[in-house]
Order: structure tokens, then sequence, then C-alpha cells
């Protein structure tokens, strides 16, 4: 009986231990609604070039800052959609105003849901241009044309909408 009671203490310290370090892996390990637009994009794959791209524009402390923002976060196969040449002259040095340009008008002001989103017609983006989402009778959303491929993903300071094109704004005058 001894035996017995022994061998089931050391279960109980092996289950023990087991799942306190489960405990103490998932509380070291954030959660994607607890890290920032540019956090969870950067973790992504497929955001290599949008990352690489705010970092190019200096945009990362305002895409960290408190927001809350609503990213339309294109992918890297949407970047490739470009006319060849297009990322390129954008992510030179001396077009860092156009990138920047570019880069906000990706981003709308406040935390607006999918649900929020396809209500909306023309709201406006942090660059100042405005952007046309339409939603069909199936209930697919796009924006300026951008099929909006997956919503509502969480982010600490907003979230973020993953779109199939890169947005263009107007040129102002």
């Amino acid at each position: 009986m001894n035996h017995i009671l022994r061998t089931l203490n050391r279960s109980l310290v092996v289950i023990a231990l087991f799942f306190s370090g489960l405990a103490l892996a998932s509380h070291h390990e954030q959660s994607e609604a607890e890290k920032n637009l540019v956090q969870v994009a950067a973790n992504n794959n497929d955001f290599q070039t949008l990352v690489m791209a705010i970092k190019a524009a200096d945009l990362i402390g305002t895409l960290e800052g408190k927001g809350p923002f609503t990213l339309l976060a294109p992918t890297d196969d949407a970047f490739a959609k470009l006319p060849e040449g297009t990322l390129a002259e954008l992510l030179k040095p001396e077009n860092k105003e156009k990138l920047q340009a570019v880069l906000t008008y990706h981003v709308l002001p406040g935390a607006i849901s999918s649900e929020d989103v396809a209500k909306l017609k023309l709201p406006e983006t942090v660059q100042g241009g405005t952007v046309a989402i339409e939603t069909d009778d199936d209930g697919k959303v796009t924006i300026n044309g951008a099929s909006v491929i997956l919503a509502d993903v969480p982010a600490s300071n907003g979230v973020i909408h993953i779109i199939d094109t890169v947005l263009i704004p107007e040129e102002k005058e």
C-alpha cells in the first residue's frame, strides 16, 4: 500500500510540475491581442514587405502607439502585384513622404470591426483621403476594389483587416 501511495504522490508531483510549466510558458507568450499592430504584422510571414515599408517610412512609433487604429494590411502578394519598380521607387529615402502617404492611406482612426466597416461608405483615412467600402450580397467586403481576405485580427492598439491589393491614394495637389 505504501508503494502505491509513493507512486501516486510522485505521479501527482510530475503532473503538477507539467501543468505549472505550461502555465508559465503561456504566461510568457503574448497573445495576438496583447501585441500592437506592428508586432502582429511582424510575427506573420505574409507581411514582411509591409513591415519593411513601415520601417522605411518611420511609422513604427505611430503604429505602435496608443491608437486605436484600423490597419488595412496588404499582404506580400498584394505588394507583388504593384507595377514593376513601384515598391523600389517608394522605398527610396527621397520618396519617404510619398511612402508615408501610401501607408497612412491604409490606416483608419479608431478600431473598426468588420461589422462596422461594412456599414461605412467613404471613411477618411489617417492620410486624409477617403476609401470606398462596398459589400456585396454575399457579405464580401472590398475597399477601393481590394478584397478583405481576413477581418478582425486583434491587436492591443486596434484591429487589422487583411487585404489583397495595395491601396494607392490620389495625389494631392
